[in-house]
């Protein structure tokens, strides 16, 4: 009687092991896998991560892989050329695509963030920092026509610091190679993403002294978007990840930095949950994260303001062709 008891909970034991490996197949058949490249792996980007972490997109039916293509000019790259669904970086990449006479050129569907969010790092430390310090010197400002390089000649033009004459600005390091050039001995200053900039911090290379964010005004800085044939094509797939992506940012900005944190941790194994608290708190104070993933007109333009400013654009292109509006 006891060996029968014991065959029979055996059967039952295999029988709910196959029927969930079987259900949870059923279920990975269900979901829409949708391939996005981000231009940069940065805790900036924390409302994605709570979304993918949180299973956002999962429970609205997609299973969407995140890869990273250093640099706005290669994930617009990897959009075009179909290698990825979705593109996630400045909004300027749809404007250069769109005035370079691309047929099926891009369209941005959401806004993640609305400021520019790397911070001005010092190779000295400055007790009371003026952008007047950086007359006469050497920085490391990014890829030219890339966002924080328009941004930071946005913000020297508009207090009275010419960008041309008054400073160096050195836009021949690549996106990705800024803070080790800057580690080498490169530059006064330096434009980083966190965690580069506390890290840059805590090693002793420099010392953070302003935000860009908090200086440069409200931008579409990093949004969506995707190849207008696939958005048409796949507006079903649009809402669900647009959907997703608010609820990331409805929960930075109903939650602590901890709570935050702890979500997205396993993104930066390499950075310790206190210092990940201080960098979310640090862009919260700035109002990093929209409220929303919708974005205003006023904010599009501002960003063309500092494409002109930088040289990059001549005349603005309307809010209407470049921008998804369900």
């Amino acid at each position: 009687m006891k060996k029968k008891l014991i065959i029979g909970i055996s059967f039952i034991v295999i029988f709910i092991i196959i029927s969930s490996v079987l259900f949870n197949k059923v279920n990975d058949k269900k979901l829409t896998k949708v391939k996005v490249a981000e231009v940069a792996h940065s805790i900036f980007y924390a409302p994605q991560y709570v979304a993918l972490h949180n299973n956002y997109f999962k429970d609205l039916g997609l299973d969407v892989e995140i890869s990273l293509a250093a640099g706005a000019d290669k994930v617009t790259a990897a959009v075009l050329s179909g290698d990825v669904d979705i593109g996630f970086s400045g909004s300027e990449a749809t404007i250069y695509v769109y005035n370079g006479g691309e047929k099926d050129y891009l369209k941005t569907f959401a806004q993640l963030t609305q400021k520019d969010g790397s911070f001005i790092v010092s190779r000295k430390e400055i007790k009371d920092f003026k952008l007047s310090d950086l007359k006469g010197k050497y920085y490391i400002a990014g890829r030219q026509g890339g966002m924080p390089e328009m941004t930071l000649e946005y913000i020297l033009t508009n207090n009275g610091i010419n960008p041309k004459t008054d400073v160096t600005l050195d836009t021949s390091v690549a996106f990705s190679a800024m803070q080790g050039a800057f580690i080498g001995g490169t530059g006064d200053f330096v434009s980083l993403f966190e965690p580069n900039a506390t890290l840059v911090e805590q090693q002793g290379y420099g010392y953070i002294v302003a935000s860009l964010g908090e200086l440069g005004g409200v931008v579409p800085y990093t949004a969506y978007n995707a190849k207008t044939s696939y958005i048409e094509k796949n507006k079903d797939i649009i809402e669900k990840f647009t959907k997703a992506i608010q609820k990331g940012l409805d929960y930075v900005n109903n939650h602590t930095s901890k709570e935050i944190a702890n979500i997205i941790k396993d993104e930066f194994p390499d950075t310790n949950i206190k210092d990940l608290e201080t960098v979310i708190e640090n862009y919260k104070k700035v109002n990093t994260w929209p409220n929303t993933t919708e974005f205003t007109k006023e904010s599009f333009n501002h960003l063309q303001d500092i494409m002109i400013n930088a040289g990059e654009l001549k005349d603005k292109v309307n809010y209407e062709d470049l921008v998804y509006v369900k």
